[in-house]
């Protein structure tokens, strides 16, 4: 997924830094409390000994629930053929995101949005009437997700679709199995708000990503939120945002230092991992000075390509790099 935020380009280096400095992966309790897409997890999951993951938003604990909590062989085949063989039908993202149905909204073509939808009712009926597993459930639902975020006409994020179809976003909806990979860690996978959670777990090696602008992931990933959540309800404005989404206070100018001396004072863990953006709310020297009521502290520093929500808006190669600061914790 073209992710805010993402570090799936960065995530040999964040793990080979924690691999550096941590204890050995094998006999560690690692937890990773802004999970995303899970792509730091995802390289740490084959190597811990056992992995906690959270996310707050809905869409998020499906991709963590699939990617981290699945250890096992998935016989999924047979049910990805049914779901392909669907006919399409006019269900909620259909009469609300698609243009055809009047909406005035352009996120999907009428045809993947019918396909969706479709989809999307198999998948709960087939848990209500017990014919998935809970782990066959989040793999199907992962695959979903990412298959309907695929052929989004969005630049990226959705706070808004495109007046026409993009090409990629024209292909007819085909379901395509998500990864997976068998693992023999111990898995948690949480749906939590990480200050609240951080009271109530503990381990070896802590890794934070949170947000680090003013972007809401609620507000950006609405649609993925309502695929996953399959709930009803009134779209707002333009855009057909959900009626209510998570706000966080690490996007917040005036919360965003609270929210990170409250979660690193909590913190049983001994080693802490911070991925933080130099363009973030909270600047280097004020992080630092709050990591440093905790224990020893280093920064470390690495220059990547920037995330752009439309790829096709050529910027120049400098403008197009930003620096991440790896913030580490050793606390006392």
């Amino acid at each position: 997924m073209n992710y805010i935020g993402s570090k799936y380009k960065l995530s040999s280096f964040i793990v080979d830094e924690i691999t550096r400095i941590a204890v050995p992966l094998e006999r560690a309790v690692f937890a990773e409390l802004f999970g995303g897409t899970g792509a730091v997890a995802r390289r740490i999951k084959t190597k811990a000994k056992e992995i906690i993951v959270n996310d707050t938003e809905a869409y998020a604990y499906a991709l963590l629930r699939h990617y981290i909590g699945n250890t096992k062989i998935l016989e999924a085949h047979e049910f990805i053929e049914r779901l392909n063989a669907l006919q399409p039908i006019e269900g909620f993202i259909f009469n609300n995101y698609c243009a055809g149905s009047g909406s005035g909204r352009n996120y999907f073509t009428d045809w993947n949005g019918k396909k969706i939808d479709v989809m999307r009712s198999a998948i709960e009926r087939w848990k209500e009437n017990n014919s998935l597993t809970e782990d066959m459930y989040y793999f199907l639902l992962a695959s979903l997700i990412e298959c309907a975020d695929a052929l989004a006409n969005t630049a990226s994020v959705y706070g808004a679709y495109l007046k026409h179809i993009k090409m990629s976003a024209a292909k007819p909806m085909v379901l395509r199995a998500a990864l997976h990979e068998t693992s023999r860690a111990r898995t948690q996978v949480y749906q939590e708000d990480a200050n609240k959670l951080i009271k109530q777990i503990k381990g070896d090696i802590l890794y934070l990503d949170p947000p680090y602008n003013h972007r809401q992931y609620g507000a950006n990933y609405h649609l993925l939120n309502t695929i996953a959540l399959n709930d009803t309800f009134e779209p707002k404005g333009k855009t057909g945002l959900r009626p209510d989404y998570n706000r966080s206070a690490y996007c917040s100018r005036s919360q965003v230092a609270d929210a990170f001396d409250h979660i690193l004072s909590q913190a049983d863990f001994e080693f802490i991992f911070i991925s933080y953006n130099n363009e973030g709310l909270l600047d280097e020297t004020a992080l630092k000075k709050i990591c440093n009521q905790y224990g020893s502290y280093q920064l470390i520093r690495k220059s990547y390509q920037r995330f752009r929500a439309d790829k096709q808006n050529a910027r120049n190669h400098i403008a197009s790099r930003t620096e991440e600061h790896l913030h580490v914790l050793i606390k006392k």
